[in-house]
């Protein structure tokens, strides 16, 4: 079982590492031309929606499938995510990291069974139409039944959310925060459930905590620092970016795909929601608006006189709980990478020794075979 959830995590980790330089790329884009933005600019702005709805999953799905099934694979892979693109209004991120694999391993599967009893001459029109007509399959699959899904999975977390703080347990709903952040539905839990309660009580009171809770920076700041620290390979270098995206623009969506790639970490990003609502609950913290976007600039501009120090002192606190309890899942996750490839080297190593042996063995041979010849 832990091999198994070693392998997914690697797997998971395959289909997000390569593209981080498109999320890195849309987020630059967004943090600058969105209305509020560094320099706003309408116009540019327009490709902000088709990038984080249509490309960054059809990039993680084409990944996918070709990790399972090479180019073809990505090519089936990234037809099925294209179903579940369409069948949901939220980027379909989970989707693309469950059509993808699918579309590759199906076609995978066709090409090992019925590939070797194809005549010659039909090799090429049966790869194509295999291929065509099982994304075909996939794609209406997707857009009927996973968009629908992770629609109720939208409306249940809203629900949850909505009865914790109904409950005066406000801290417990980085329960659903955190994992609905990671799944890309962030923005209908905040406008959609938080942002309304923000509104009432601000009218009442001057401030509202609601506005605070999905748009605190300070669980995925930590994650990657955590990264930055701790972490190996792409994940480390590419960290300083996200975080200045992240922390400085406000576009938080940079952070999920860390987690994506060690699903472990949500528990660090959880932890540090609580911590920092625990604090905000604790402090009386709240904010006049809701910041947006959620950057550390928008949370001081919207901080109301006198209440700035409670709203940092929540962030701060954030920060700190995730990127302590991040720093050993990221550990583990380095060292299994550096344990990988010792063991690919030493594989390779070992191939050539072998290479090398059987050439002298072959020049001994010669050798002795042309003395006998001499003689």
């Amino acid at each position: 079982m832990k091999a198994g959830l070693q392998h997914l995590g690697s797997f998971l980790a395959g289909m997000v590492l390569p593209n981080l330089p498109a999320f890195i790329a849309w987020g630059f884009i967004t943090a600058l031309f969105i209305p509020s933005g560094w320099t706003p600019n309408a116009h540019l702005a327009k490709l902000v929606s088709p990038m984080v709805l249509n490309l960054l999953p059809i990039l993680i799905g084409f990944t996918g499938g070709r990790l399972v099934h090479g180019v073809r694979g990505g090519v089936v892979g990234a037809i099925a995510t294209m179903g579940v693109i369409v069948g949901s209004s939220i980027p379909m991120f989970i989707g693309a990291m469950i059509m993808g694999p699918l579309g590759g391993w199906l076609i995978k599967k066709f090409d090992e069974t019925v590939q070797p009893k194809v005549p010659s001459a039909f090799e090429v029109l049966v790869a194509n139409f295999s291929a065509g007509l099982i994304g075909f399959a996939l794609a209406l699959l997707s857009f009927t039944v996973v968009g629908t899904a992770v629609q109720g999975l939208t409306l249940a977390l809203a629900a949850g959310a909505r009865r914790i703080t109904e409950a005066g347990l406000l801290p417990l709903i980085a329960l659903f925060i955190e994992p609905g952040k990671v799944l890309f539905i962030n923005n209908a839990l905040n406008h959609g459930v938080l942002v309304p309660l923000g509104i009432a009580e601000a009218k009442e009171v001057g401030k509202s905590i609601f506005f605070l809770l999905e748009t605190d920076p300070g669980p995925g700041l930590g994650l990657l620092l955590a990264y930055w620290l701790f972490g190996k390979g792409a994940a480390k270098h590419s960290s300083p970016g996200a975080i200045v995206i992240h922390f400085l623009g406000g576009i938080h969506e940079i952070y999920f795909p860390y987690v994506l790639m060690n699903p472990l970490t949500i528990l660090a990003v959880v932890a540090g929601g609580f911590s920092a609502d625990a604090v905000f609950v604790a402090t009386r913290a709240g904010l006049v608006a809701t910041p947006a976007p959620g950057s550390i600039i928008a949370e001081i501009a919207m901080s109301p006189k006198g209440g700035l120090l409670p709203v940092l002192l929540g962030i701060g606190v954030g920060t700190l709980v995730s990127c302590v309890v991040a720093m050993p899942f990221v550990l583990r996750a380095a060292r299994k990478d550096a344990d990988a490839q010792t063991f690919a080297k030493a594989q390779e190593l070992a191939r050539r020794q072998m290479i090398a042996a059987d050439g002298a063995q072959k020049d001994a041979v010669d050798t002795d075979s042309s003395k006998i010849q001499g003689g």
